[in-house]
Parts: C-alpha cells; sequence; structure tokens
C-alpha cells in the first residue's frame, strides 16, 4: 500500500473510531438520563410508596386532607382517554396514510399532507380551549345524546353509553386526544408506506393483485415496523397530554359510570395539583402517580419491541 493510500486509509479507520465513540456516547446520555429521571421519581415517592404499598394502585381515594392517597382513578382515566383517542385515531390516520401514498396526485398528496402535519403544530391549549368553548357544547347537545339513545339500550353496552351527558368528560377527552395524535401517526404511517420499494408493488399487480390487495399484502406488511412505530408514537402523545384533556375531561376524583362522566388522568391530576401539594405526603403520592405513567409507558415500548422481534422472527422462519 502506497503512502498516500495508507494515510487516507488510517484516517478513514481513526474518523470511523470517533464517530462511533461520539455515537456510543449519545446513547449513554440518553440511557443515563432516562435512568436518571427513574431513580430520582423512585426517591420522591418513597414515602408514599412505604405508607401505602401496592393498595397505592388498587384504592380510588384522593383526599389530602385526611392524607389517603391511590391512584385507580387517574390509571383509569388515562387508560380510558387513550384507548378512545387511539380507536378513533389508528384507523383514520391509516387510511389517510394509504389515500396519500396510493390514491392521489402528488400535488395533491404533499398539500393534504402538509395540512395535516399542520396541526401538529396547533399548542395543546389551543386544544383545549376549543374542546371546551366548541367540542363539548357539540357533545352535550348533540353527539351524546345520540349515542345513549340509539346504543345505550344493547345488551353489554348500555353502561357505556348511560349517565348524565354534559359534555364535559373521558369521551370528550379522547376525541380530543384523538385529534392531537391524528397527525403524528398519519405522517410516520404515510412516509413508511412511501418507502415500499415500486418494484415490489409492481410485481403484485403483475400476478394480478387489485390496488388493495397489493396494499393489504405487501405494502402493509412491509412497513409494518414503521406503522406500529407509528401507534406508538401517538399513544405515547396520548398519555402523557397534560393541557387539553385537563380543559375537558371534567378533573373528578373518581371513577365514573360511563365514559360521558367526568373523570381525570395522571397527567392532569399532576397539572392541577402539583403546585399546591403542601405537605410531604401529598408531593409524595404526586410523584408515585408519575412514576407509574413513566414505568406504563416505558413497559408498552418493551411490549412493541418484543412484538415487532418475535414477528420478524417468524417471518424469517416463513421465508
Amino acid at each position: 500500500m502506497t503512502g498516500p493510500l495508507k494515510a487516507r486509509s488510517g484516517g478513514c479507520r481513526l474518523s470511523d473510531a470517533l464517530f462511533k465513540g461520539l455515537a456510543a456516547a449519545c446513547a449513554a446520555v440518553v440511557a443515563a438520563v432516562i435512568l436518571g429521571i427513574f431513580i430520582q421519581l423512585l426517591v420522591d415517592s418513597s414515602l408514599s410508596m412505604m405508607r401505602f404499598g401496592p393498595g397505592f394502585l388498587a384504592s380510588s381515594d384522593w383526599n389530602p386532607r385526611t392524607e389517603e392517597y391511590g391512584a385507580l382513578s387517574s390509571i383509569y382515566g388515562t387508560a380510558m382517554s387513550t384507548l378512545i383517542a387511539m380507536a378513533l385515531a389508528v384507523p383514520l390516520a391509516l387510511v389517510i396514510a394509504l389515500l396519500l401514498v396510493e390514491f392521489t396526485h402528488p400535488v395533491v398528496s404533499r398539500v393534504v399532507g402538509t395540512g395535516i402535519e399542520l396541526l401538529a403544530a396547533i399548542p395543546s391549549i389551543i386544544y383545549g380551549m376549543w374542546g371546551l368553548f366548541i367540542l363539548a357544547p357539540i357533545m352535550q347537545l348533540r353527539v351524546e345524546p345520540f349515542l345513549a339513545s340509539n346504543l345505550g339500550w344493547v345488551p353489554g353496552l348500555g353502561r357505556l353509553f348511560s349517565g348524565g351527558t354534559g359534555g364535559l368528560g373521558i369521551l370528550t377527552a379522547g376525541v380530543i386526544l384523538a385529534l392531537m395524535v391524528l397527525p403524528f401517526i398519519t405522517a410516520v404511517a404515510r412516509d413508511s408506506l412511501a418507502m415500499v420499494p415500486p418494484v415490489v408493488k409492481e410485481a403484485a399487480h403483475g400476478m394480478g393483485s387489485t390496488t388493495w390487495e397489493a396494499t393489504r399484502r405487501v405494502s402493509l406488511r412491509w412497513c409494518r415496523k414503521g406503522i406500529v412505530g407509528a401507534i406508538f408514537l401517538g399513544f405515547g402523545r396520548a398519555v402523557g397530554e397534560t393541557m387539553a384533556v385537563t380543559f375537558v375531561i371534567g378533573n373528578f376524583n373518581g371513577i365514573p359510570r360511563s365514559p360521558f362522566g367526568a373523570g381525570n388522568t395522571i397527567a392532569s391530576k399532576l397539572a392541577n395539583e402539583f403546585a399546591e401539594a403542601d405537605t410531604p405526603m401529598h408531593t409524595s403520592a404526586l410523584m408515585e402517580l408519575a412514576l407509574v405513567l413513566f414505568v406504563t409507558t416505558f413497559l408498552f415500548q418493551m411490549l412493541a419491541q418484543w412484538w415487532l422481534n418475535r414477528q420478524a422472527q417468524a417471518s424469517g422462519a416463513h421465508s
């Protein structure tokens, strides 16, 4: 090897080593930050954990005067509002992404896609104010009475669509969250579908597949990792949303009889009470709520990664 080539090879190895070290350092910083947050939450919630133990997760009591605290009502509100949001947003986002990639002209796709992405730039407090003054009256006067009259008599569903129709409640919060996570899921799903190699879709069409069959059997399977990632991105956004939910969920410390009723989420309770926590036990209980939210989100991310790895292994085994 001549001198210039040897010098260039040595320089490339040095730059590769520096880049590898920089990437490892950045990854280590992220891991250290996550671990530090977990440890801090664990330490700050130790007082509540020692007093209430596992019963903290099973109790819906929340009384700062008697210092009795439980997370069940907040967990219920978080789970129900997120479930409603994902049930509404995921199908709509996937349909929009398929429409933009497969069925519309590229110019129309760019215009519509940009409009949908602009929804992500709206501050959450604007969503909350719009939900309080515009959406809540619509839910109270039209949507909730319609659901109660048409689905309240169905066996098994009557309890879900019964009770007062006040407009502020878990259902309204779920609708607001669906609108907020829609652009995130749509954008990532659209980009994932756009990355499917055209030759793969052309091969499916060449074998006689219709557009829907090629999309369902080829495109969706090819980019399922991206779609699952989009869904969990939206899930994380919905679980942690604070201000918009606080405006419209009603902030009731209890488990409502139906999604029409007022409730609260972990994030909304933290926003409402953290500044007013004037005792160590109250602060510790709120920190334990934050710890529950942190661990829950982390576990769902691990579950998603496990499922993706299992699907990849299954695909390899059948190939």
